[in-house]
């Protein structure tokens, strides 16, 4: 429960005088973030620092690899042409080849429909002051710190009608000074935000079921406590729902926040960016966007509430659900004959991990989570689940269901590829992310910054050769729970 004593009208007044001139802890201010449609809070402080050194080495090694690697697939031509003809001549080659021939031409015909339903994307514009609904944002944190403290300075500084927007925020039993944070947030912004504790730590569902039952909006958004919004953020993500009364809920855009320093984070940065504005303008486009991101989403009130029985008692395989609560909402909502839209226009800027271990702790998470949640979509996608057309929603399903089920025959090829032609896998293999990368370098360019973009390369080998055991593993312990990058 809310343990503060609400603040008198002078601790009221100062409070407001206070946040009107609050800056971020990384030094920028909120009118350079207003301003700004493309970078970063963090971007034009940092961004006059000095090149990172290492950076610049894993930039050129990367180039390094890839052109010795175009150089070897062409040198190696011939030898390229025997292992073809004696993979053909084995028992298994014609029909491998069919099946990858065939795979290929799937992949590629996807791919065209992808960018042919980006180019049908628009988001939508917000609505007017009178026409946008009560909204509850509800913050849950674990162990955060003082990141809570600047996402709730954020969403307080929200362009949202102030009679209209209820803050919660919710510690799922930190154990650090987060709890802390949110009383200081509290004392700051007086009765514009409301502070809960969980007794223990019950895991974000939880916090986010407390969250629900306890909001009064007729929309919901949920951030996580790691995120910063922009002040045009909360509008333009619920004004879908009254454009568009069928919309169930809305997907945020996810950017990175710490991606000045640690070079995983910009390497994400350039992922998220395909994410979200390529494959999810693509999905929004044919009202099925499969996952709305903890990090930034919104659900209406009624589609939530519909199901929420079934969401806080979740199961798989026989043991509650503590992961994957985003991609399970969407799934039933999506269930309901709701459609799930995104808005490219509505910014969260999120912390992502900055090492190799965080990474595949966070990617284990997700691949779990999609495991479990494509079943449940398989038993509703091929019914008449909603009025209007679903084959876009269905090939979307079987393109996910595809990567899932490929992942242990692809994963038994390159090995064998690797142990027979050692040369022949890494120098095809790295040529052909130099090709295949090339569209997200472009893409990240057209949107953002080309400079930034060329991380996309250096992602791809690492995906490549160090995370490419993730979805076979998800696969073998999807059962398992636990959120992993949690301490």
């Amino acid at each position: 429960m809310e343990d503060l004593s609400q603040p008198t009208d002078v601790t009221k007044s100062k409070s407001l005088n206070t946040l009107d001139n609050l800056t971020l802890e990384n030094s920028t201010n909120q009118s350079d973030f207003k301003n700004s449609d493309v970078d970063t809070p963090t971007s034009k402080k940092q961004s006059k620092g000095k090149t990172n050194p290492w950076g610049v080495f894993v930039l050129g090694s990367t180039f390094l690899l890839m052109m010795v690697a175009a150089y070897l697939f062409f040198y190696l031509n011939s030898d390229f042409t025997s292992f073809h003809e004696e993979r053909l001549n084995s028992t298994w080659g014609y029909p491998f080849l069919v099946l990858a021939i065939g795979l290929l031409i799937f992949k590629a015909s996807f791919f065209i429909y992808t960018l042919y339903r980006y180019f049908c994307y628009k988001p939508i514009a917000s609505v007017t002051d009178s026409e946008l609904p009560t909204c509850t944002v509800i913050v849950p944190a674990y162990n955060e710190g003082k990141q809570v403290w600047e996402t709730l300075m954020s969403l307080a500084n929200s362009d949202y009608p102030q009679e209209k927007l209820q803050l919660l925020a919710i510690d799922d039993g930190s154990k650090d000074d987060t709890w802390y944070w949110m009383q200081e947030a509290k004392r700051m912004l007086g009765t514009r935000v409301t502070i809960f504790q969980q007794p223990k730590n019950k895991g974000k569902r939880h916090a986010l079921y407390r969250g629900f039952n306890i909001g009064t909006g007729d929309v919901f958004v949920t951030v996580d406590s790691d995120s910063i919004v922009k002040p045009d953020t909360i509008r333009n993500l619920v004004s879908p729902f009254i454009v568009d009364e069928n919309c169930g809920a809305v997907a945020g855009n996810i950017r990175v926040l710490n991606n000045k320093k640690a070079l995983l984070p910009k390497m994400l940065d350039v992922s998220f960016v395909l994410s979200f504005e390529f494959v999810r303008s693509a999905e929004s486009s044919l009202n099925s966007v499969l996952c709305t991101p903890g990090a930034l989403a919104a659900y209406r009130r009624s589609a939530v509430f519909a199901c929420l029985p079934e969401w806080i008692n979740q199961t798989f395989m026989g043991k509650p659900s503590d992961i994957g609560e985003d991609r399970a909402m969407t799934n039933m909502i999506l269930k309901q004959g709701h459609k799930v839209l995104f808005q490219r226009n509505a910014y969260a800027y999120t912390n992502v991990p900055e090492n190799y271990t965080g990474l595949y702790k966070m990617f284990i998470r997700w691949g779990r989570s999609n495991v479990r949640e494509n079943i449940e979509m398989s038993k509703y996608v091929f019914t008449n689940f909603r009025e209007g057309a679903k084959s876009g929603t269905r090939l979307l399903f079987l393109s996910q269901s595809l990567k899932i089920i490929m992942s242990y025959p692809f994963i038994l090829f390159m090995l064998f590829f690797i142990i027979t032609h050692p040369i022949l896998f890494f120098s095809s293999t790295l040529f052909g992310i130099l090709i295949f990368s090339s569209f997200p370098v472009l893409f990240y360019a057209n949107r953002y910054k080309l400079s930034e973009s060329l991380w996309a390369y250096s992602y791809s080998i690492l995906y490549t050769f160090a995370l490419f055991w993730i979805t076979p593993y998800a696969i073998a312990t999807a059962s398992k729970r636990g959120w992993l990058t949690r301490g």
